[in-house]
């Protein structure tokens, strides 16, 4: 693992690894300081892949260049392209199933899309969530599950971001889903 200090280290070190993982994330913020611990550990056990970090209390020009708000936020790139973010702070298990998903399979074919950024908020008795994750799985769209009735803080965010307090809510990207609109959802991952 290499900390990089500036866009233009990031440039010339995607010029020479150009499939390159990069953890963006705050030092001293718990959520943060998690995510980092996590991927340095399954950095170590797998290896073949590039990994990078930056701290945003330092580094203040890759973030914006990539629109990236929140951090802990982990970029893929592919070719020196970024293809794909993970955000939040995952097991170290979860960081070294991507990596090894990366390392290990030999390329996206001509037709494949960069993968899609999905947070799915839950609730254990919501008949609805269960649907939507379902469907989501027939689909193999990879998501990330929150379940908010277990975390105030993602719940809080959630009702700040859609204005709305009922699951499930799906965010694709950014944008904010209220309910199982199946025919958005289908249309904002390009499932035909």
């Amino acid at each position: 693992m290499k900390q990089l200090l500036s866009y233009n280290e990031l440039s010339e070190a995607l010029r020479t690894n150009p499939d390159t993982w990069l953890l963006l994330y705050k030092k001293g913020s718990e959520q943060s300081d998690c995510a980092f611990d996590n991927y340095a550990k399954a950095a170590e056990k797998v290896a073949g892949a590039n990994y990078f970090w930056a701290d945003v209390n330092e580094v203040k020009d890759i973030h914006p260049k990539f629109q990236i708000t929140t951090v802990p936020s982990l970029l893929e790139f592919k070719g020196g392209s970024m293809v794909n973010i993970v955000k939040g702070c995952h097991q170290h298990e979860q960081f070294k199933s991507l990596f090894e998903n990366r390392v290990f399979v030999a390329g996206q074919s001509a037709d494949e899309k960069p993968a899609k950024n999905v947070t799915v908020f839950t609730t254990p008795t919501c008949s609805w969530c269960t649907t939507l994750k379902r469907h989501l799985d027939a689909h193999q769209v990879r998501y990330r599950e929150v379940d908010v009735s277990k975390d105030q803080k993602a719940a809080e965010a959630m009702v700040r971001r859609s204005g709305q307090q009922g699951v499930p809510q799906t965010d694709i990207n950014g944008q904010m889903i209220v309910g199982f609109d199946r025919e958005r959802i289908n249309r904002l991952l390009d499932i035909r």
